[in-house]
């Protein structure tokens, strides 16, 4: 064999550290950007907050880095300044009062004094509480006063200091409620948890489970009603034993009760000639302790959840302007979402003017800073481009409705940008755009083709509409079943089988016909 030299010129993508760090920007939500960004501020000293900048209030939602002409820049913000309220605007100047007590201003804003008095109507929803106006040094943090409710525990430890038990029965109670779930239930049964207690000895274990069953009695009492309860029928159950004791308690209470001791499932399929057949009682009185049943709460400790609300802030502003058919929509990137970043002047300055020992890892630090700021930039450029695009494409929906919406797949968006496919994904997902009918992610624009009559096509976004417009008018006691939705789509002039309508109505968690049927 010869052996020879040759040259050969080829081409290969190199995944560069920079291109790997845009990538995993682009694809992060705006809450792991903003912890991405915290995250290389404590890292890299060559990186810093801007704080320069004029405030946001000045000209309410700026452009911030989106890609803006700078002769039309200054036009840009003078058009969309909020208008000032009338006591805001320019007044003759009045003479101050003198300092005292009596002259102060009354805070209209509320203070860290601040008083809840929750009620039964607040208690656990979305309203807001009530506040009073007492004086105070810093303002009240809504998001604080919204984690500081009481847990279930702590309800019921306070309900179970009230009782007059000895120490061991006051220790198991306690044991117990510990060990409830979020939704109040007990998942163990007491033989185990005396067990995981004292794993070796069963003179002590039928100690424990003696002391257990008698805190559980306990607790059974205790508010709210059926909490402790180890199944849906014991907590369905104990909440209707407390209303029969109830003055007025209502006549279908004896027949709820023999329907929590069949089988759950029949309850769930609401077999109601089943249900009269097991408990001996007419089809009216079953349907009526049905609908008893269907009243009563399934988790006792639902209310007292100590929920996290993930509020969806959206990445993208779109706004109308104009009415009919002349109506436009600017599209525009929110600025509370984009981190005002720059590389620091006196850290960057110092290491240009000395070189020592270590230059080279600093001026490494540096560069990382520049790529971070430069592909945070391009993140933002780049959903500013697909929802400008979307927006384009998705017009009709934005003038009225997800009933106009047509179908759209992410390949039109990646070839009108000159993008791959993998990129669009990642911007369309957890991205999420504020629009004149709500707050969507952007995933939600795209959507499959349904076939029509006359050989168009039907976005299937618009068609689950349709769906959801058909279920919300249907007559409560004849709900309409898959085939006859599939059928009224037919007469819309679109082709859409029953298995498809099956699928679409539970993708928008609608029960079938059977369960939506009125008792």
């Amino acid at each position: 064999m010869k052996q020879g030299l040759s040259l050969r010129v080829s081409q290969h993508l190199a995944l560069t550290p920079q291109l790997q760090q845009s990538i995993r920007l682009l694809q992060l939500s705006t809450l792991e950007l903003s912890q991405e960004v915290e995250q290389m501020l404590d890292d890299n000293p060559f990186l810093e907050l801007s704080l320069d900048e004029p405030p946001r209030e000045e000209f309410g939602l700026a452009q911030a880095d989106a890609p803006v002409p700078e002769d039309d820049r200054e036009t840009e913000l003078a058009d969309f300044r909020p208008p000032l309220p009338d006591e805001t605007r320019a007044a003759p100047a009045e003479p101050e009062p003198a300092a005292g007590p009596e002259s102060e201003p009354p805070n209209w804003e509320g203070d860290g004094s601040t008083e809840v008095i929750p009620d039964d109507g607040e208690w656990g929803g979305d309203a807001p509480p009530r506040r009073n106006n007492l004086a105070g040094d810093e303002e009240t943090d809504a998001t604080e006063l919204a984690r500081g409710h009481e847990s279930l525990q702590a309800h019921l430890h306070r309900q179970a200091l009230t009782l007059r038990l000895s120490e061991e029965d006051r220790c198991a109670l306690r044991f117990l409620i510990e060990s409830l779930n979020d939704d109040g239930y007990l998942d163990e049964s007491l033989e185990s948890l005396a067990a995981g207690l004292s794993p070796h000895d069963l003179e002590q274990q039928e100690e424990l489970v003696h002391r257990f069953t008698m805190a559980l009695g306990l607790l059974h009492n205790l508010e709210p009603v059926g909490v402790g309860a180890r199944s849906l029928a014991e907590c369905l159950s104990l909440q209707l034993k407390a209303m029969q004791a109830a003055p007025d308690a209502p006549a279908a209470c004896a027949t709820a009760l023999r329907i929590c001791a069949q089988p759950m499932e029949l309850l769930a399929r609401r077999d109601v000639k089943r249900l009269v057949q097991l408990c001996g009682d007419s089809d009216p009185q079953v349907r009526a302790a049905i609908g008893l049943i269907t009243r009563l709460e399934p988790k006792p400790g639902r209310r007292f959840v100590d929920v996290e609300r993930n509020i969806v802030i959206p990445d993208v502003l779109v706004t109308r302007a104009g009415r009919g058919a002349q109506a436009r929509f600017r599209v525009q990137l929110n600025a509370d979402v984009m981190p005002r970043l720059r590389v620091h002047d006196v850290y960057a300055g110092a290491l240009k003017a000395h070189k020592g020992e270590g230059h080279q890892a600093l001026q490494q630090r540096l560069q990382e800073a520049r790529w971070f700021i430069k592909n945070i930039q391009q993140r933002f450029d780049t959903i500013l481009r697909v929802s400008n695009a979307i927006v384009e494409r998705q017009k009709n929906f934005f003038v009225h409705g997800e009933l106009a919406m047509r179908p759209l797949v992410l390949r039109e968006i990646a070839d009108e940008l000159g993008l791959h496919e993998s990129t669009i994904s990642r911007v369309t997902t957890a991205k999420y755009m504020s629009t004149p009918f709500g707050t969507f992610e952007l995933k939600y624009f795209f959507g499959s083709a349904l076939g029509t009559e006359t050989g168009g096509n039907a976005s299937s976004t618009a068609v689950r509409a349709l769906i959801k417009q058909f279920v919300a008018s249907e007559n409560l006691k004849k709900p309409l079943s898959d085939s006859q939705i599939s059928d009224m789509l037919k007469e819309q002039g679109i082709e859409c089988a029953r298995r498809t309508v099956a699928k679409y109505r539970e993708a928008l968690r609608i029960a079938p016909a059977n369960l939506r049927k009125a008792l």
